[in-house]
């Protein structure tokens, strides 16, 4: 399978709402599989990191499709399960601030605040329906990667809060990141920002 690259800032397709993912469908296969190889491919190349889900957009295919490893403990699983047309039903709980990076917002990450708990609804590769409870990193990683069906990045949600982004340093911990120097008016991470 040829090599896909992920897209990053500013690339426009990152910020367009997703159209309806078909089932049983050989573009819908086609995709699932180049994402589940880029994710595996990424984090090949990002020693400190682990690809836990990704969504079609950031390979610049603008389906509902998302894909979610099996198990985000373990690096040697390369599973993941594909979730087409998903949708959050209704979310629950405290808003639980925690970090957040993304193949797409390269060298940057977030301290984001979401909800605790999440339900969702969706359909798997077959057509099956299915109902989703999740909660703590699973449902931060869910809503992540919805948002990005609806054109939301990860950076939107903390676009003023000068105290929440950070960067990973050679160590493979995170520090903070100067937002004077780094975020303010970088057009790459807020494009459409008007001066």
């Amino acid at each position: 399978m040829k090599r896909i690259t992920v897209i990053t800032t500013p690339d426009p397709r990152l910020r367009k709402k997703s159209t309806k993912a078909r089932v049983h469908d050989s573009e819908t296969e086609q995709i699932i599989k180049a994402m589940v190889q880029s994710c595996i491919d990424w984090e090949n190349e990002h020693e400190f990191e682990l690809s836990a889900a990704m969504a079609a957009p950031q390979l610049g295919y603008n389906k509902r499709i998302i894909v979610v490893r099996e198990d985000m403990s373990n690096k040697d699983n390369t599973t993941f399960v594909p979730l087409l047309n998903p949708e959050i039903i209704k979310t629950e709980g405290k808003i639980l601030y925690d970090y957040e990076g993304c193949l797409s917002v390269p060298t940057i990450y977030g301290k984001v605040p979401r909800p605790a708990k999440v339900r969702i609804k969706a359909q798997l590769e077959d057509g099956t329906e299915v109902r989703l409870k999740a909660t703590d990193f699973l449902a931060r990683t869910l809503m992540h990667e919805i948002d990005h069906l609806n054109g939301i990045l990860f950076i939107d949600h903390i676009k003023n809060q000068k105290d929440a982004f950070y960067k990973l340093n050679d160590k493979g911990n995170l520090e903070p990141l100067d937002y004077d120097t780094h975020i303010k008016d970088n057009k790459e991470l807020y494009p459409d920002d008007q001066d």
